[in-house]
């Protein structure tokens, strides 16, 4: 999916909505357990329920490594089951020495050999163009770069000062020049408000990835303020929030209602934003 097709996707579901897909077994609700896989079939019915509301998935691939042979063919196969229309992300955090980020650009895009073709996956930027480069070799694919996190321990290095400025400004100068904006995301945390305003400076055309909206307290009121471009330009990804809204049989009904609601608030800011 390029950044047309991305953001006419934002337009026909008036939502910039990303889920992420991140199941903990023991979290889910019981009456699952009767199934072989049940954390595949609490993955179908989240995507059942919400897939018209938001525009991306985001499976976080720890919470199926984890679970060893059995996580990955469940990775593979919520992959599998997402529509076509919906943007893919996973969310590995990769980043090695090149020939080891070729392996890893091949493991999420490569579907002949993985049986996996997601559109994106993250990235960390610490060793620098060579670790990323391999990933934005796949010309149809996006690298999701994090650049400031939504985690506690954000600011032990990606707010030092460096003389061109803060650290994470860095990341975000430098590798813009490695892709544009068809090609480079940012992971930006919602929890970092005015911090947007700075990053437009940066990167005014790309697309960011915005973690940390509903459970982790970010304000999509505030990302949107300083953070929304002309085509848009932000995913907003909310994960416990929306999947873990029941442990009882109307899980995925509840789950579809909380994904409403943000639906609902974003329709009204792409509309006040003339962008729909």
């Amino acid at each position: 999916m390029n950044k047309k097709q991305l953001f006419e996707q934002i337009q026909i579901k008036k939502s910039f909505l990303c889920v992420g897909l991140d199941p903990v077994l023991e979290n889910i609700p019981p009456h699952l357990l009767k199934y072989e896989n049940p954390v595949l079939e609490f993955n179908k019915q989240i995507i059942d329920a919400t897939k018209d509301l938001c525009v991306a998935y985001k499976p976080n691939t720890a919470f199926y490594e984890c679970m060893g042979l059995k996580g990955w063919e469940t990775l593979i196969k919520t992959w599998q089951y997402m529509p076509e229309d919906i943007f893919s992300i996973a969310d590995a955090k990769r980043g090695d020495i090149g020939n080891t980020s070729a392996m890893y650009a091949d493991a999420f895009f490569n579907e002949a050999k993985s049986d996996m073709s997601f559109d994106s996956v993250t990235v960390a930027p610490y060793m620098g163009k060579d670790s990323v480069s391999p990933f934005l070799n796949y010309k149809d694919k996006w690298v999701i770069l994090l650049a400031l996190t939504s985690n506690a321990g954000h600011s032990d290095f990606q707010l030092h000062k460096t003389p061109e400025g803060k650290l994470y400004e860095e990341v975000i100068r430098i590798s813009s020049q490695w892709a544009d904006s068809e090609q480079m995301m940012y992971v930006v945390g919602a929890t970092r408000g005015l911090e947007f305003q700075n990053i437009r400076r940066l990167a005014p055309d790309n697309f960011l990835l915005v973690p940390g909206v509903g459970a982790q307290g970010g304000s999509l009121a505030d990302v949107c303020e300083f953070g929304l471009n002309k085509e848009c330009g932000l995913l907003v990804n909310s994960s416990r929030g929306i999947i873990y809204a029941s442990k009882g049989e109307d899980f995925a009904e509840r789950a579809r209602e909380e994904a409403l609601k943000l639906q609902q608030e974003m329709e009204a800011i792409l509309l006040a934003a003339k962008l729909i």
